[in-house]
């Protein structure tokens, strides 16, 4: 239930919000295998991680400060950047330029953040489910959820961008109709 909205959140937010800043992570996975794979790892690492950190936020942060839920999650974000980024460069060795792009991509994509404010929030509405296992399930979910989502959209690419669309239509409106073709198939599972 919680995966098919997830995932049209995630097509949407990832196609229109990042897309009116130039750069669509989806699109970055979607043009190749190769980016499909890294991009796909990094975005799940960051959403189980930043998810298990949002336990401990979630946890120790009051209510009455609870404002400041957007700042220490970006923090939390932040750090993770930071260290993966530094690991990448002790053990990506010469690959480090080839690899750290994808950091780059993910780190504060708008599926990353959604994904911590969306367990929160299910971690608000059904208490059972605040435990630090839930949460980095969930963070795992939206992880695999966005390699589904960038699966599907890997398979319409080429085609989607060839000659046979027009050109006008080609790219970035053609995709729009086609994920809200397969955003209503999928949230007709629900």
């Amino acid at each position: 239930m919680f995966l098919v909205n997830d995932l049209i959140t995630l097509l949407a937010a990832n196609l229109i919000l990042s897309q009116a800043l130039g750069t669509s992570t989806i699109f970055i996975a979607a043009g190749g295998k190769k980016n499909l794979v890294a991009t796909a790892f990094v975005i799940t690492f960051f959403t189980t991680a930043g998810a298990s950190a949002a336990y401990l936020i979630d946890l120790m942060l009051p209510t009455t400060v609870s404002e400041l839920r957007l700042l220490l999650y970006t923090a939390v974000i932040g750090v993770l950047y930071v260290l993966l980024l530094t690991a990448l460069y002790f053990l990506g060795g010469s690959r480090f330029e080839e690899l750290r792009r994808y950091v780059h991509v993910s780190a504060f994509n708008c599926a990353v953040m959604g994904t911590l404010f969306t367990v929160h929030e299910r971690s608000v509405m059904d208490g059972l489910m605040y435990s630090f296992a839930e949460y980095a399930g969930a963070g795992l979910e939206a992880g695999v959820g966005f390699i589904i989502a960038a699966l599907m959209l890997t398979a319409a690419y080429s085609k989607l961008n060839s000659s046979k669309v027009p050109a006008s239509f080609r790219g970035f409106p053609a995709m729009l109709v086609y994920l809200g073709i397969i955003s209503m198939a999928v949230y007709s599972l629900k």
